[in-house]
């Protein structure tokens, strides 16, 4: 097993003394003119997140984070500006913490839903 240098042993404890969601705020959401889907800006756990979301699946699953209806996901931990993790329409960077993957999976499971109610 290798260790990432990126991985922050202080950020990992973060997530035991964090409930992730708690802190959930959108700064800003832009709806696309040209096309469905969402731009969501905000903030979470300590980490800044732009995603564009949809109010359906997207038609090809590769295209998609999971069954979340994200296609762009980008997660910056704040303290050190580090990208942490980036999906554009496939993993370019898959989340190097334990608190990155916590806030990936929480945004994959209800963000979509959040934004378009459903």
């Amino acid at each position: 097993m290798t260790t990432n240098p990126e991985r922050n042993s202080e950020d990992d404890m973060m997530i035991d003394a964090l409930e992730i969601g708690d802190d959930l705020r959108s700064t800003k959401t832009t709806r696309r003119a040209a096309r469905n889907g969402t731009w969501v800006i905000g903030m979470i756990a300590g980490h800044r997140f732009e995603a564009l979301v949809f109010p359906e699946h997207a038609e090809c699953p590769d295209y998609e984070l999971d069954q979340s209806r994200i296609s762009k996901l980008w997660l910056q931990r704040t303290a050190d500006k580090t990208c942490v993790a980036n999906f554009d329409r496939g993993w370019d960077l898959r989340p190097i913490t334990k608190t990155a993957q916590a806030i990936v999976d929480f945004l994959a499971a209800g963000l979509a839903g959040h934004i378009y109610h459903q």
